[in-house]
């Protein structure tokens, strides 16, 4: 005779409710959180994005005023003069500019975002002795400033013979970033190692195995290397007012720099150049920003616990 244990379930008992399957506490606790703690969370939440875009708001306000009234308190652009970007494009060559940063932005982060998963990747799964302390040496590098290789990188430019060139401005890139490779490295040894021993089983070279494995899934973490280099070539001033001569080779905050040399301090006083130009050159990246906004918080999100 079969008993309800064997069964593998007990027969019900009258007059009591059958047993609910058990609810993870977070979810239980997110259910049972009162609606003023919400409210208050999202309050904040959009409190600190006002204090945040007040700014730029403000930024963009002014850049629609009148010369006389740049500087008049208030956040509405009272009165209105839109010609003050029609009059900052014939001021200054920005679509030169702008097609500048757009070139070096990408050239930057795409050699530094390559030549750094290279270097992750040998970090992550080759085996060798001492490699931890060849790692260890590559991070040490983050420990010195960009005025300690200055001038000696500004020799080695000159001597090849490329300032008043853009190559110095993304070329060093070439050679990866301490930083970026750290990242990567993460992300790398959070993957399954069985996947590239299998494949090295079936006869895969190790540039196949970066190829074809790792770089399709570690393609979250290089947009974030991607993204972060873009925007600091993007936002970087010192070295083409540096490297940088021609004016027909500025990139934007250099060329910024002429605006604000010519039309802000100790020039025409025409802030509303200075200003629109300004928005011409922060649109862009808050634009990209948006438009891999899923990726990026993916990629920042997952790397050093995907697995």
């Amino acid at each position: 005779m079969t008993t309800a244990v064997e069964r593998g379930a007990a027969p019900p008992v009258p007059g009591i409710s059958p047993a609910r399957p058990a609810v993870p506490r977070s979810a239980a606790g997110e259910g049972r959180r009162p609606l003023w703690q919400r409210v208050l969370f999202v309050a904040a939440l959009v409190g600190a994005a006002v204090v945040f875009m007040l700014p730029f708001v403000w930024l963009i306000s002014a850049s629609l005023r009148p010369r006389e009234y740049v500087f008049a308190p208030g956040f509405l652009p009272v009165p209105f003069a839109p010609e003050n970007y029609a009059e900052a494009w014939r001021a200054v060559p920005l679509l030169t500019w702008f097609g500048n940063s757009v070139v070096v932005g990408v050239a930057a982060a795409a050699a530094v975002t390559l030549s750094s998963a290279w270097v992750a990747f040998g970090f992550a799964y080759f085996r060798f002795p001492g490699r931890n302390l060849l790692f260890g040496l590559v991070l040490a590098t983050m420990m010195l400033p960009f005025a300690v290789t200055m001038i000696p990188t500004y020799l080695i430019w000159s001597d090849l013979g490329l300032t008043d060139t853009q190559v110095p401005l993304w070329a060093g890139n070439l050679f990866g970033s301490a930083f970026y490779i750290f990242l990567l490295r993460q992300f790398l040894l959070s993957l399954p190692r069985e996947y590239f021993e299998a494949a090295r089983v079936d006869g895969a070279s190790y540039p196949q195995l970066f190829w074809k494995m790792a770089f399709p899934l570690i393609r979250p973490a290089l947009l974030v290397a991607f993204v972060f280099e873009f925007k600091a070539s993007w936002t970087d001033l010192l070295k083409p007012l540096i490297y940088l001569r021609n004016e027909q080779l500025y990139t934007l905050p250099r060329g910024l720099k002429v605006v604000l040399d010519r039309f802000g301090y100790g020039g025409e006083q025409q802030w509303e150049i200075v200003l629109a130009g300004s928005v011409l050159a922060t649109v862009p990246m808050i634009i990209l920003f948006f438009l891999a906004q899923r990726h990026f918080v993916e990629g920042i999100a997952t790397t050093g616990r995907k697995g």
